[in-house]
């Protein structure tokens, strides 16, 4: 008996070390686990959707030492153009990553003489207008110029009473709409971006961010209602945290805010009039929770310093305190956690940037003076399909890879989603309840539910009216009984008022 009971521990322990083993086999290159979130916001053990590819350093391209390289943009042209910050230059990289094909060092002016960047932060190339716009920051210009080097415009501090001419010009990041509108992300100006049309003119801020409400801030609200026009002067303002990075697709511009205090408007979607369409949404962007450092002793919230929408309408989203890559689809649904903290390919230590292109994730990080490219895996091949399905409206198409999904990663909410999703499109009730409990996805669960019930009905429709009509035949004759029963009492007590009277007499 002790034998067999030794042989089943052991048969036990081998199923349990070879699951653990499935989940994080694709990711025993990387320099740390895996995770992702479940249904209550813990998180899991998971696949991996990317793994670290390689490292490439200015050496590899064949231009010396990158020294604090700040942003990275795959252009139309089918190159990646690295602002190399430290050393105030751009440069064009081909689209394998193994070689520069241009370095700019200088722009020629309208004038034919030469401007040299001084700390540069941001680029951004427009496929419409063949146009690049760089954000010069310690020069306290945009500067826009064609893909051979000729300038053809400066933009700098507005001239403007909308402007606060106090402040400095300092451009962190830069992009520009089809139509050649210009946006920018200015260090020192919480009111949103600075707006400005496609000959320079200044036109405003745009995308502000929202305060945070908290009790502090509505208590103060409250009690300025009864302060005096003095005091309430003298008081320390409230201001929203300033965008930090953001990206544009089609009508659409997307924004992050570095701020790992503040909640809301970390990530926005703003349309043509910068309306937020992630309002109301209920996503978290980053960790669900401060992580606990015990080397620094403190909490660690995401900050959010970057932002890449990707060809698929993916959201990449870079947070500096934790070196991470966090991925949403177009509903914001984690995909995937990608990087860490660490000396090792695949981890960081002050990731700044990051561009997608195709397969791959690109992030520059301004200490190790690197860029970090990770590849797409099997996994993320899965997910993504079946994703792409989903978001597409193709719901039953999409079922299989979801149900592939789930049999590689049992943890993996999303897919729990996708298909409690699909079996309620094709009516197959039941089960799309059973999967959307499992994903805590309430609207869902409602739906399917209605579903079930009214197929229920149609399919006992004769039964439910049969059971109807017997039980207002029992409820019509038990009340008629009450009232013969009733009517039979009465009778009975006046017959016998009547012979007490008769007696009495």
């Amino acid at each position: 008996m002790k034998k067999c009971m030794k042989k089943f521990i052991s048969a036990a322990l081998s199923l349990i070390f070879c699951g653990y083993t499935a989940v994080f086999s694709a990711s025993a290159k990387e320099p740390y686990d895996v995770y992702n979130y479940d249904r209550w916001g813990e998180p899991v053990p998971s696949q991996a959707g990317y793994t670290a590819e390689r490292s490439v350093s200015g050496y590899d391209l064949g231009v010396g030492a990158m020294d604090f390289p700040s942003d990275i943009f795959y252009a139309h042209d089918g190159n990646f153009y690295i602002v190399d910050s430290g050393n105030n230059r751009i440069i064009a990289v081909n689209s394998d990553f193994d070689k520069a094909v241009k370095v700019y060092e200088s722009f020629i002016m309208p004038d034919g003489s030469r401007t040299q960047l001084k700390k540069p932060s941001g680029i951004f190339i427009s496929e419409e207008n063949q146009l690049i716009y760089i954000a010069d920051t310690e020069n306290s210009r945009v500067l826009v110029a064609d893909l051979a080097g000729y300038v053809v415009r400066e933009i700098t501090k507005p001239d403007s009473e909308i402007y606060d001419t106090r402040r400095t010009f300092n451009p962190q990041r830069v992009i520009a709409d089809k139509a050649g509108n210009v946006y920018v992300v200015l260090n020192n100006i919480t009111t949103g971006a600075a707006m400005f049309s496609p000959d320079g003119e200044f036109t405003g801020f745009y995308g502000a961010n929202r305060v945070q409400p908290t009790a502090e801030i509505i208590g103060d609200y409250f009690s300025g209602l009864f302060m005096s026009e003095e005091k309430r002067a003298r008081r320390t303002r409230n201001v929203p945290s300033g965008i930090t990075s953001f990206d544009i697709d089609g009508d659409f511009i997307f924004t992050c805010t570095s701020s790992s205090t503040q909640s809301t408007d970390t990530v926005k979607k703003l349309n043509a009039a910068g309306k937020n369409i992630f309002a109301d949404n209920e996503a978290v962007f980053g960790d669900y929770a401060p992580m606990y450092d015990t080397s620094q002793n403190r909490l660690l919230a995401s900050a959010i310093v970057d932002i890449d929408i990707a060809e698929d309408g993916n959201i990449n989203c870079l947070d500096l305190t934790m070196g991470r890559i966090f991925q949403y689809d177009e509903d914001c649904n984690l995909l995937f956690i990608v990087g860490t903290n660490a000396d090792q390919v695949g981890g960081f230590k002050q990731p700044a940037a990051l561009e997608s292109c195709g397969e791959r994730l690109y992030v520059t990080d301004t200490m190790k003076n690197t860029v970090t490219i990770f590849k797409e895996t099997d996994f993320g091949k899965i997910v993504h399909k079946a994703s792409a399905l989903h978001n597409g409206g193709y719901y039953e198409e999409a079922l299989n890879p979801w149900l592939e999904v789930l049999e590689r990663d049992g943890n993996y909410r999303r897919a729990y989603l996708g298909v409690a999703a699909a079996k309620l499109r094709s009516g197959d009730y039941e089960e799309a309840m059973e999967y959307a409990k499992i994903a805590d996805a309430g609207k869902i669960y409602d739906k399917a539910f209605e579903g079930y019930r009214m197929d229920f009905i149609k399919q006992n429709f004769e039964l439910i009216i049969l059971v109807i009509i017997l039980s207002t035949i029992a409820v019509a004759g038990t009340i008629k009984s009450r009232k013969d029963k009733k009517a039979a009492l009465a009778a009975e007590k006046a017959s016998k008022t009547e012979k007490i009277v008769e007696k009495e007499e």
